[in-house]
């Protein structure tokens, strides 16, 4: 590991402090091999990861009032705009297949300058709100007006909300440097 690799922010290792086992526990999805680097990351601010659980729990949860597809096309485009390969991996690997994801979206969701024309339609249009989110902060009035024609006014908060969520994640795995998981997808 280089110094350029290496973990600015070390995540935990068991044993962990009193009350951060229990945190972990409550952070990591039934279906992860093992608790998360990022997760681990997080609890080193155990009072922040406490309150980032509920929000990343809506956004992932049955809460949400988009699709598993939809969040996890957002969630990929964001990470992959962001350069952040730990949380593409993460989620490629934990959610893709549950989502009907395949080549054409990996593809798509990880190059910048991606084909979006060989994806339905509705995937195209959330790829491109998440460029435009990334690129310019804002949504042309174009693009809203197609993304209106599929998603509600309360769908659409809700997606700029996860993509923004998600550059937050984004910035705090380039940043801290966390670690890949080993069993992670790669670009």
């Amino acid at each position: 590991m280089t110094a350029e690799t290496a973990p600015r922010i070390p995540p935990l290792e068991a044993p962990y402090p009193e009350g951060i086992a229990e945190l972990l526990t409550r952070m990591t999805p039934p279906q992860a091999p093992e608790v998360l680097g990022l997760f681990r990351v997080m609890a080193v601010n155990p009072r922040l990861a406490e309150r980032t659980l509920e929000l990343g729990r809506h956004f992932l949860g049955r809460k949400a009032s988009i699709s598993l597809r939809e969040r996890e096309l957002v969630i990929l485009r964001v990470c992959a705009r962001c350069g952040a390969e730990y949380e593409w991996g993460v989620h490629w690997s934990g959610f893709a297949d549950a989502a009907g994801l395949g080549e054409a979206e990996r593809r798509a969701t990880a190059a910048r300058d991606a084909d979006l024309g060989a994806l339905q339609p509705r995937d195209a249009l959330l790829l491109r709100m998440v460029d435009q989110l990334h690129d310019t902060g804002d949504i042309d009035d174009a693009l809203w007006r197609a993304l209106g024609e599929h998603w509600s006014h309360a769908q659409l908060l809700e997606l700029m909300m996860l993509a923004g969520w998600y550059h937050a994640v984004s910035y705090v795995c380039n940043a801290a440097r966390v670690p890949l998981e080993r069993w992670g997808a790669r670009w």
